[in-house]
């Protein structure tokens, strides 16, 4: 009875996780909780995964990455990078992501491009953000610090007592694996949308919201006579009156007080709305905070924005910023702006106070567009300690001169003191989330192997695939984690994945590091949908793509990288 109930629960935790409106953190917290309670895992087990060395490596590489993602360096490369045609753009541009993902965290990858990406003029950005994103994950699948989802598969690893997986074990399937899809992405660049900059000028802009005051001069005047018709760089798209709504808005229309207007319009134009007397910029005293910088944000996936509307939210008090402007991808918003339900990846024009900075809940609920906003680039210097120290780590490591967690420990503590990094720093970015999620997920993983719930799908693997073989198990393993990391987030998969992966492999008395691999690459094999991919997030308003826009150039990049993982793991990891 108790295997049936554990794998009723996990069901009911997968469609928790698939709707999304409760964080992964609090649900596998809450889980493993739970099985802690009823008796499936012991007080030492439950605990133990929060201890695990290689989420303790996680923490320490994500908080070294904090001062490496200032470095210059990635600009520095940009003008060189994006120049030519739009195919040689996408080729060296995925060429260096690549490169740089495999030993940098993806998102810090993706978040130091973003803006470059976004406002050069070389080449149409909607043609350059999807295989921005695809690149972090192929770099991230080559080593073993190039996404978190391997070094959590590492700790899965060594929480089930087999040896820890090494620095560029991942190499040998992954090198091959991400030539092959850059090389498809360049391919299929035509499947992707083209934005051109003439055209994003007039399209890809914030909608705006200001609202007639009281006594305003521009009451019982018409749109015309107030001047409001051709703003340089604004449009007038719609008045809302009194809960009606009048769109399109001609000449003649008589303004009155209360009336909300709705513009669309450049963000180098915004400040103009300001100097228009009697109009009130939307936004909590966000026409007080004009004359500060305005910066480019996209809410992300732990963000507690999502499903909120701006007037449910004090952004002034929460953030020391007010709302001017939103845009989602290439939809038009309509209706006020203030109870609009958002979500995640929209993008947001905030003009922020002077402690907007300061604010510890900036970096978990925004992706900046300009991180120099927050964190001011390195000094040449400082960079160069940074990054010589990281290499250095990295090469003590994988001659196994010295663990990985005793050199990123040293790092930490030199950048610390050399002042490249801050304390403040680390406490408002530390990944708290990350940290509850894979320990609670440790606990779930030994109560579905405790319980016997992991075993009893390894049977229905092998029954499932008898005929097949474990090269049919094997493939079914990964395809069961591809699938999951598209419906949920990466991290998440391979969490859920893992025991019946390792419970299989058992089942067929085979080498269980092949299904290790398996979840590995599976974890990240999040191409079609951007929903489960938090970079995909990152790059779908500013490049206003639609769903369908990642399913077409994803489906072809997809099918290669599952290709090659199943013809090469095999290969390299015989069962």
């Amino acid at each position: 009875m108790t295997p049936y109930l554990v794998l009723l629960s996990i069901v009911a935790l997968l469609t928790l996780l698939i709707r999304g409106r409760t964080t992964p953190a609090i649900l596998f917290t809450v889980w493993a909780a739970a099985y802690y309670l009823l008796g499936f895992v012991s007080e030492r087990e439950w605990l133990a995964g929060y201890t695990n060395s290689a989420l303790t490596t996680l923490i320490l590489l994500l908080l070294v990455s904090l001062a490496l993602e200032r470095s210059p360096l990635l600009d520095r490369f940009s003008d060189l990078v994006l120049k030519g045609g739009p195919a040689r753009a996408i080729l060296r541009l995925s060429v260096v992501t690549t490169l740089f993902s495999a030993v940098l965290n993806n998102t810090a990858v993706v978040g130091a491009l973003l803006g470059v990406v976004s406002k050069q003029r070389h080449v149409a950005p909607s043609k350059l953000l999807i295989p921005l994103s695809y690149a972090a994950i192929l770099g991230g699948v080559t080593t073993l610090i190039g996404t978190s989802t391997n070094l959590v598969v590492n700790s899965f690893v060594i929480d089930a007592g087999l040896p820890a997986l090494e620095m560029f074990q991942f190499s040998l399937v992954g090198i091959p694996l991400a030539l092959a899809c850059i090389a498809v992405i360049v391919l299929c660049s035509r499947l992707l949308p083209a934005h051109e900059p003439a055209e994003r000028e007039s399209r890809q802009s914030y909608f705006l919201e200001a609202q007639v005051t009281p006594d305003s001069p521009l009451t019982g005047r018409s749109i015309e006579q107030n001047r409001l018709r051709n703003l340089d760089g604004l449009f007038l798209l719609e008045l809302e009156r009194e809960g009606r709504l009048i769109s399109p808005v001609g000449p003649d229309e008589i303004l009155a007080e209360g009336d909300i207007l709705v513009f669309t319009g450049q963000v180098e134009k915004v400040q103009a709305l300001q100097q228009i007397p009697g109009l009130q910029v939307f936004g909590t005293r966000a026409d007080a905070l004009l004359g500060s910088n305005l910066v480019e944000v996209v809410i992300s996936n732990e963000s507690i924005l999502p499903n909120r509307t701006l007037r449910d939210v004090d952004f002034r008090l929460q953030f020391d910023a007010g709302v001017v402007g939103i845009r989602r991808g290439d939809k038009r918003l309509t209706g006020q702006l203030g109870r609009i339900p958002l979500r995640v990846g929209d993008a947001l024009l905030l003009a922020v106070g002077p402690d907007f900075a300061q604010h510890r809940n900036i970096d978990r609920n925004f992706h900046l567009l300009d991180t120099g906003v927050l964190r001011p680039r390195l000094t040449p210097r400082q960079s160069t300690l940074a990054l010589s120290g990281f290499a250095l780590a990295i090469a003590l490591s994988a001659v196994g001169v010295w663990p990985l967690l005793n050199c990123l420990l040293v790092l930490l503590a030199t950048l610390l003191a050399t002042r490249i990094l801050s304390v403040s720093e680390m406490r408002r970015r530390f990944p708290f989330d990350l940290l509850v999620t894979i320990g609670s997920a440790l606990a779930i993983a030994k109560a579905l192997e405790s319980s016997g719930a992991a075993e009893l799908v390894a049977d229905g693997m092998r029954s499932l695939f008898d005929g097949h073989g474990v090269l049919g198990a094997f493939i079914g393993v990964y395809l069961i984690t591809v699938v999951l990391t598209e419906v949920i987030t990466n991290n998440a998969a391979a969490a859920l994945a893992f025991p019946i992966a390792l419970s299989t492999a058992r089942a067929f008395d085979v080498d269980p590091m092949p299904f290790v691999m398996a979840i590995a690459y599976g974890a990240s094999a999040g191409f079609l949908i951007p929903f489960g991919y938090q970079t995909h997030l990152m790059v779908m308003s500013p490049g206003r793509y639609r769903t369908l826009d990642f399913f077409r150039i994803g489906l072809p990049v997809s099918l290669t990288y599952s290709a090659a993982v199943l013809l090469l793991v095999p290969v390299f990891f015989p069962f």
